[in-house]
C-alpha cells in the first residue's frame, strides 16, 4: 500500500493532499483538538492551517510513514521526529489511527483474496500474492490482473497501492518499490542485471544496516557487486548461511512459497519515552506505563486469539544500550496481570541505574487459545536466572 497510514488520514482530511505529512509521534488526540476547535465543520472544510505542523513537535517520537511530498525532502519510516523537523518543518504531523489503519487493513486484503486466493500476509500494509493459476494471471506478464486489482482496491477503500510483478518472491518484493506510488512493475527473470543488479545492497530485503556498512567497507555497494563475488568469499566474510544466501539473492533466486496460513512467532508493545525516566525517580510513572503495556499485549492477545508462555521486557537506556530479559512459564497465559507479574521479575534481572528511554514488553512461544497444546496440564516451570535483591523495581 503506498504511504499507508498517511493514506488513511488523507481520506478524512482530503484538503491535506499534495502537502508534506508525517504520520507518528505521541499518542495525543490530535483530530478530537481539530476537530473541537472546528465543530460544525466538515472534516474535509477544515482549514490546513488548523493542522500541528511538525517544527513544533517536541519529543521522542519516530516517523511510522510519510507522504511522498515529505519524503522529497529526506523524510521516511522509522526517523526519529525532531531529525525530520529539521528536514521538513513545514510537514504537518499526525497521529496514527490504529482502529482505522486495521479496518483498512483487513478490507484490502479482502479483496485480493476475491480476485487471487493464495496470499501471503506480510503485516499491515503489504503481501504477496500468487498468481500463477489465477484465470488471467499470465495476461500481459501480469499486468492485467494486477490493474485489476489495484482497481478493485481503491473501488473499496479509496486507496491506492504498488504491485511488483516477477518470478519469485524476493524480486517482486523490489521491484513493488520501481514506480510507486500507484504504479505496476513487471520484472522478468532476464531482467536481472538491467533492473536488480545496480540496486543498492541495501535495498534487498533481509540485508540490513550492519550488513550493508560491512558490504560497503569491502567494497560492495550494488547487488551487481554482490553478485560479482564468489560464493566462498561470501561464507568466509558473512558465515556459512548468510553467505551462501546473499550468493543467492545476488542472482535473484528465491524459492520461497507464497505461505497463505502463518502463526506469530511473538506478540509485543513498546514505547520510548518523551523524557528519559528514570526506576526510582520516576518509579509511579514508569510502573503505570509499564501496566498498561502489559494490558495492551493481553488485548492484543485475545484479540487474535492466542495465548503465550515465554514473557520477555526490553529496555533502552539513555546511551542507547538496550537490555532483553524473558522468563518461561509453567502455563499459557493472555492476562495482563499475570504478564506484568512475570514481566516485574524480568526487571529484577537487569540494571535499573541508568535513566530509560524505551520500555516493552512481549509474549512468545504462542499457541492458539483452546488448542491441545494450550489445555495441556501445567509442566514444571522453566529456570530462570538468579534474581537480583539490589534492583530498584517500578
Amino acid at each position: 500500500m503506498d504511504a499507508f497510514f498517511a493514506s488513511v488520514e488523507l481520506l478524512r482530511y482530503p484538503q491535506l493532499k499534495g502537502l508534506p505529512m508525517v504520520i507518528g509521534g505521541g499518542r495525543r488526540k490530535v483530530d478530537e483538538i481539530v476537530e473541537r476547535d472546528h465543530a460544525g465543520r466538515a472534516l474535509s472544510e477544515i482549514p490546513v492551517e488548523a493542522f500541528p505542523l511538525l517544527k513544533d513537535y517536541v519529543g521522542r517520537g519516530v516517523i511510522t510513514t510519510a507522504t511522498y511530498a515529505a519524503r522529497q525532502f529526506g523524510v521516511g519510516s522509522a526517523m526519529g521526529m525532531m531529525k525530520a523537523a529539521k528536514l521538513c518543518p513545514q510537514a504537518i504531523v499526525l497521529p496514527v489511527d490504529f482502529d482505522e489503519v486495521r479496518r483498512l487493513s483487513r478490507l484490502f486484503k479482502s479483496v485480493i483474496r476475491e480476485i487471487a486466493p493464495v496470499v501471503e500476509d506480510r503485516g499491515v500494509d503489504e503481501v504477496y500474492i500468487d498468481f500463477t493459476e489465477v484465470p488471467g494471471g499470465q495476461r500481459e506478464g501480469g499486468r492485467v490482473l494486477a490493474r485489476l486489482i489495484q482497481k478493485s482496491i481503491f473501488q473499496a477503500t479509496g486507496l491506492t497501492c504498488s504491485i511488483g510483478v516477477a518470478p519469485n518472491k524476493l524480486i517482486a518484493k523490489l521491484a513493488s518499490e520501481f514506480d510507486k506510488p500507484n504504479g505496476i512493475s513487471i520484472v522478468y527473470a532476464s531482467d536481472l542485471e538491467p533492473r536488480i543488479w545496480p540496486l543498492p545492497c541495501r535495498k534487498v530485503n533481509g540485508i540490513g544496516p550492519k550488513a550493508d556498512e560491512k558490504l560497503k567497507r569491502l567494497g560492495i555497494a550494488t547487488v551487481g557487486q554482490l553478485a560479482a563475488r564468489d560464493r566462498d568469499w561470501l561464507i568466509a566474510n558473512f558465515g556459512k548461511a548468510t553467505g551462501a544466501w546473499m550468493h543467492e539473492v545476488s542472482w535473484g533466486r528465491d524459492d520461497r512459497p507464497v505461505v497463505t496460513e502463518s502463526e506469530p512467532v511473538s506478540m509485543s508493545r513498546e514505547t520510548t519515552f518523551d523524557r528519559d525516566l528514570h526506576a526510582v525517580r520516576d518509579r509511579a510513572e514508569l510502573g503505570a506505563i509499564f501496566t498498561h503495556l502489559c494490558e495492551k499485549v493481553a488485548e492484543d492477545l485475545r484479540r487474535k486469539g492466542y495465548v503465550g508462555k515465554t514473557i520477555g521486557i526490553k529496555l533502552r537506556y539513555d546511551d542507547f544500550k538496550s537490555a532483553t530479559r524473558d522468563q518461561t512459564i509453567d502455563r499459557f497465559t493472555d492476562d495482563g496481570k499475570t504478564i506484568r507479574q512475570i514481566g516485574g521479575q524480568c526487571l529484577k534481572r537487569v540494571p535499573l541505574e541508568r535513566p530509560l528511554r524505551l520500555l516493552g514488553v512481549r509474549v512468545g512461544a504462542l499457541a492458539k487459545a483452546g488448542s491441545p497444546e494450550a489445555l495441556a496440564p501445567a509442566g514444571t516451570r522453566a529456570a530462570a536466572e538468579p534474581v537480583s535483591t539490589t534492583a530498584s523495581l517500578f
